[in-house]
């Protein structure tokens, strides 16, 4: 699957980087020192706990191995690893592995595109088909005809930048039963693309789903994204992170596909078993299509291309909390990081739906991270919606 809905319980996972920040305004560190719990506020009784956790998951035969780290205030707590990266060799996880960020990578493409919209590049409210003029014949689905053909509309407004990253765009991912996913699945071979301008031209050849606006669900949009910072900035999507991420922030470890001198640092691939009472191995890192399922060199996606260390990721997070800066190193500028984190639902959609279909309450999205505007409503204290960050501005 393109996507991963990150829940901690039940968990059948391959293995699992587990980050938690804790945010108190105005006391974010400028360095990542690790310190002891006490130093920032947390117990080590109580994190203590999570040990268990974890081994209890690996013991059941719930998922390989386990990355977690916790930071507050800029400082690192908690950073460990449990299990295996190969359990037939006996190979032990450690925290310098990599793991498949999958839909991580999305507020990643966002703080990406958010750095051309801090040069005037484009609006949120500006229509796709302005930078992309193949959208302008993009149709929405209707409904069947007698004879099973899909009935094809106009939509009822254009296709906004703003309705990309929130997912409201119409588009969906293409794994359903429907007749749009089945049109995904017949027309987007991601093993094949030559490059974004293919996957493009194929993504306006499927009608979208709904109307724009008119519901959310969790769908391809970002690939769009990705195209459009390769559009505003004149580079290849992956170079542009790269330059204008990962290099000014540290994150020597943050990569798109899976380079082979990285191989060694990926683990096995790990599924169920049929009858769902253990893993088993089925892909190796140096399976790059059988690790990755869709990964295709010519096409760096936006929505699940990269990998990372939870201790890179922490510096990209952290650089969010801190308001757009990590150690003198301005990416966003702060209003731009609240945009981001702020609720742009349209009052249509008054919070996201959970897969099933139910209202995640007190759960709304931004561009980018989920947020959250209630925590009562939720149930959670600290809710790590499906991909992404979620925030709570105060």
């Amino acid at each position: 699957m393109r996507k991963i809905q990150s829940q901690l319980l039940p968990v059948t996972l391959l293995f699992v980087m587990i980050l938690v920040f804790i945010i108190v305004p105005g006391t974010m560190a400028k360095d990542m020192k690790t310190v002891k719990p006490e130093d920032v506020g947390l117990s080590s009784e109580r994190l203590a706990r999570l040990n268990k956790f974890a081994q209890d998951l690996i013991d059941n035969k719930k998922t390989g191995g386990i990355v977690m780290l916790i930071a507050r205030r800029g400082k690192i707590a908690y950073h460990k690893a449990f299990g295996y990266a190969d359990i037939e060799s006996g190979t032990k996880l450690t925290t310098e592995y990599l793991f498949r960020l999958h839909s991580m990578t999305k507020p990643v493409t966002s703080v990406a595109l958010l750095t051309l919209y801090e040069q005037g590049k484009f609006k949120l409210t500006d229509p796709v088909e302005l930078y992309i003029p193949a959208f302008k014949d993009v149709k929405v689905y209707d409904g069947l005809d007698d004879k099973g053909n899909m009935i094809l509309v106009e939509p009822k407004r254009k296709i906004t930048i703003e309705d990309l990253f929130r997912h409201t765009a119409g588009f969906c991912y293409g794994e359903g039963d429907d007749p749009v996913d089945k049109a995904y699945q017949k027309t987007i071979d991601w093993t094949k693309l030559e490059s974004a301008t293919e996957l493009i031209d194929k993504f306006v050849k499927v009608p979208l789903l709904y109307h724009p606006g008119e519901r959310w669900i969790y769908s391809d949009a970002y690939e769009i994204l990705a195209y459009l910072v390769e559009i505003f900035s004149g580079m290849p999507f992956d170079k542009y992170c790269t330059e204008k991420i990962f290099k000014p922030l540290g994150m020597k470890d943050t990569v798109f596909m899976i380079p082979q001198e990285y191989v060694p640092r990926y683990t096995t691939k790990y599924g169920p078993t049929e009858n769902g009472d253990g893993i088993v191995p089925v892909a190796k890192p140096g399976d790059p299509l059988g690790y990755a399922n869709y990964m295709n060199p010519n096409v760096p996606l936006g929505g699940s291309g990269l990998s990372s260390t939870a201790m890179d990721y922490l510096k990209f997070s952290q650089m969010l909390l801190n308001g757009g800066e990590l150690n003198g190193v301005r990416i966003l500028g702060k209003k731009t990081v609240e945009l981001m984190a702020s609720n742009h639902l349209p009052k249509e959609i008054p919070q996201i739906p959970s897969p099933s279909g139910e209202a995640r309450l007190g759960v709304g999205y931004g561009l980018g991270v989920s947020y959250l505007f209630d925590v009562a409503a939720s149930g959670n204290l600290c809710r790590k919606m499906g991909t992404l960050l979620t925030y709570k501005l105060d």
